[in-house]
């Protein structure tokens, strides 16, 4: 009896590849694993798993007229099959039958395969390839490395050829088993997968039946045509074990047996803790809040509430449209909404830059909820919090990508669809490349201090109504360009690292160190997020795909793991004042919506006190001395940070900064500079630096011209004197010229030979 869902799309296999690669050995590589050989006290009880035999809502699959496979499948691995020596593909895996009906909802959430919820120890094979092929590798939507043939491939690959290799899984527990999904290899150089399989059940390891359809041997599809597509394959009646076998059939012609896979099983209630030493605790949260998947219609719904329940300190607005017209909607939470508050900081958080990367999307929305619930109560974290940062949450980027694999659902949209924009970009591409053309001109500009540093235009070809610019990548450089960003972070999925700028390589080298003049700082912020967050603090977690990040205390330059031309971090970083990192947030792009508590508890902490960050380093106004106003645009310049920022329009400024002392220069233009010595301290508030700017007398004078005024006697005075001083300076530059050219040719004439008087 077989269940597949029918693609509408195939997905392009996600290519960009992950390419930094650690040297030291993973912890979990080499994990004995257990193997249980008897039954344990209490499982006794527990029924022999029930036969599939039929659907009460799906008609059995036809048999095909082709071969079968055969009556029973030994659980014992057999001898290598012999390998047929026809170019094309056996008759009997020419082609699949359609699947009766398609069924998409299954009632149990996965085992955590795909999650690592499930131990590297709980898998077992018949046989497998090499260690990098091995059982620990079958989980749904694992990525290989570059290279086939290293410790890290993506998926498990039997070592013989033949019906009787089975990949093996331990639930720990009585479970009710309702479905598997398959999927085939990931690789870039081959092409495997399983194209029908069995599946076996057992309560002891060691007697095994085999799920039948009527009188016959039931047998599932999986992969068809391409191996990155997963396939769902629902038993018509669920059946309780502990262990689960899934033993392949048929595989693709011209490839071998690989598969990756998730199972769907509900625990089955336990009274009597008779499972408590046999079982992994499932970790929740205690904070209330909606955790669950929200499409668009839910995520709105869920903002409006947010802001209903706490109308004096959030407000929604949108800064743009998608594609497909679906609003960008963003949470502002702050004791003053809508207005920006001279000296309060202004802090955003951006999720759903790639759509199916769906659980910074989710902790946005409980973000909001938890901030506005725990200001109610009177937290004083988070009442100072608010009461001292101006934050913007903006939780779906790409709500057309988001669309697109929620549709599809957790475990079946695989590992890129909805990752792009509708037009098919990635958005991480899509932001100006600043990066080169500061570089560029730093390498043509002799004058190494009239070449910007920072606020680096953005080039005309790039603002064109033509450029391959998404509308959604545009409503985010304009929202940047409104506010005064000081601190963000984007939240990303699929790995557990933070990255931080610049992501774009110098050369376009593939991967290097490509570090900014305030690297000390990046450092430090994403090590604030990395070592608060329980996964990744997890000195004994299993790496997630192919990459060892714990050997860099899980953070790394962005282009020292693979470079990133146009990405917002260096966009952020060289347009504006903001600095920003990317937080790989969670091995599993897309999980479960029963994860999500366990994903909140895990990114709570580190997400509150990244925001809190945004208060370190100094901050201040830049005002005029005589009218006391705020100068905008005045540029802030610390010694030895070759990375200067900008006040804002009331002339505030804040400048992200470590510990210890600083020289700061400030000037504007029309204005005299001013420099002061201003200290940083170890606590997370900021210092204050305040600057007074004297104008010109230049500029002073062009300001009451221009009004038609009259200029005053002072200004009268101070304008003949700068004159007077100026012409000195000129006179006595041309004299000190007079002087040294006099003495040159003075120096000429004393060394030449006087000519010889002839004898008499």
């Amino acid at each position: 009896y077989t269940h597949t869902p029918r693609q509408r799309h195939t997905e392009a296999k996600h290519t960009e590849a992950q390419t930094h690669r650690g040297t030291d050995t993973p912890r979990h590589r080499h994990r004995p694993r257990h193997t249980h050989t008897h039954t344990p006290s209490g499982m006794m009880a527990i029924p022999d798993p029930p036969c599939v035999v039929t659907s009460p809502d799906c008609p059995p699959a036809s048999t095909p007229s082709s071969p079968g496979p055969p009556a029973s499948t030994p659980s014992t691995p057999g001898p290598p099959a012999s390998i047929p020596s026809s170019p094309g593909p056996p008759a009997s895996m020419m082609a699949l039958p359609d699947p009766p009906c398609v069924v998409t909802s299954p009632d149990c959430p996965p085992l955590g395969l795909k999650s690592l919820r499930v131990d590297d120890s709980q898998f077992q094979a018949s046989s497998y390839l090499r260690m990098g092929l091995g059982p620990h590798r079958a989980r749904l939507n694992i990525q290989s490395g570059i290279e086939d043939g290293d410790m890290y491939d993506g998926a498990w690959c039997a070592k013989y050829e033949d019906q009787h290799q089975w990949l093996q899984v331990d639930a720990l527990r009585p479970t009710l088993f309702t479905g598997v999904i398959l999927q085939g290899r990931n690789s870039i150089w081959s092409w495997d997968w399983v194209e029908t399989y069995k599946v076996q059940l057992s309560n002891d390891s060691e007697t095994w039946k085999t799920c039948m359809n009527g009188t016959e041997e039931a047998v599932f599809v999986g992969s068809r045509n391409e191996p990155e597509t997963p396939y769902l394959a629902l038993f018509p009646q669920p059946a309780v074990a502990r262990w689960i076998r899934i033993n392949p059939q048929t595989w693709y012609w011209n490839g071998t047996i690989c598969l990756r896979a998730e199972v769907l099983g509900c625990p089955l209630p336990d009274p009597d803790n008779v499972w408590q030493h046999f079982s992994e605790k499932l970790s929740g949260s205690k904070d209330n809040l909606d955790f669950r998947h929200h499409n668009y219609k839910e995520m709105r719904k869920l903002m409006k509430a947010v802001n209903e329940e706490c109308p004096r300190i959030t407000r929604i607005y949108t800064i743009g449209k998608s594609y497909t017209g679906l609003k960008l909607y963003v949470m502002e939470i702050s004791d003053n909404p809508g207005k920006h508050e001279l000296g309060e900081p202004e802090f955003r958080y951006v999720a759903g830059m790639h759509g199916n990367e769906v659980v910074g999307r989710e902790l946005v929305l409980n973000l909001m909820q938890y901030i506005c619930r725990e200001f109610r109560r009177g937290n004083p974290r988070i009442v100072r919090l608010v009461t001292t940062t101006r934050i913007h949450l903006l939780p779906s980027m790409n709500p057309d990508g988001y669309e697109t694999a929620f549709e599809k659902g957790s475990e079946l949209a695989g590992w890129a669809l909805g990752r792009y924009s509708y037009e098919w970009v990635d958005m991480n591409h899509n932001f100006p490349d600043l990066n080169n053309i500061m570089w560029d001109a730093k390498e043509n500009d002799t004058d190494m201090v009239k070449t910007a540093n920072h606020y680096i235009p953005i080039p005309e070809y790039y603002t064109k109504e033509d450029a391959f610019v998404t509308p959604e990548t545009r409503a985010v450089i304009s929202w940047m360009q409104d506010i005064p960003f000081v601190l963000s972070a984007n939240l990303h999925g699929g790995e557990l690292v933070v990255t931080y700028p610049f992501d774009c390589t110098r050369d376009w080298a593939p991967q290097e160190n490509t570090p900014t003049a305030d690297d000390s700082f990046f450092r430090w912020l994403a090590t604030v997020y990395a070592s608060t967050n329980l996964v990744m603090a997890n000195p004994d977690r299993r790496i997630c795909h192919s990459e060892d990040f714990q050997q860099h205390n899980n953070i790394i330059n962005g282009g020292a793991w693979h470079t990133v031309p146009g990405s917002m971090n260096d966009f952020s970083y060289m347009h504006t004042n903001c600095f920003e990192v990317t937080v790989e947030l969670s091995c599993d792009k897309f999980p479960h919506a029963s994860e999500l508590p366990t994903e909140w508890e895990n990114n709570k902490e580190s997400l509150l006190v990244y925001m809190e960050q945004v208060h370190r380093g100094i901050k201040g106004v830049v005002r005029d001395k005589m009218t006391k106003k705020g100068i905008a645009d005045a540029i802030v310049k610390v010694e030895d940070l070759d990375h200067d920022i900008r006040s804002a329009a009331d002339g505030d400024y804040w400048r992200l900064l470590n510990p210890g002392e600083y020289k700061v220069t400030v000037w504007a233009e029309g204005y005299f500079p001013s420099m002061r010595r201003c200290n940083v301290g170890t606590e997370a508030r900021p210092t204050i630096c305040d600057f007074i700017l004297i104008k010109t007398p230049r500029q002073r004078m062009n300001e009451i011209l221009a009004k038609g005024g009259r200029l005053p006697q002072d200004l009268q005075l101070k304008l003949r004197a700068l004159r007077l001083r100026k012409l000195r300076a000129s006179t006595k530059a041309i004299n000190q010229r007079r002087k040294h050219s006099r003495k040159a040719r003075g120096t000429r004439f004393a060394r030449a030979p006087r000519p010889l008087t002839p004898l008499a």
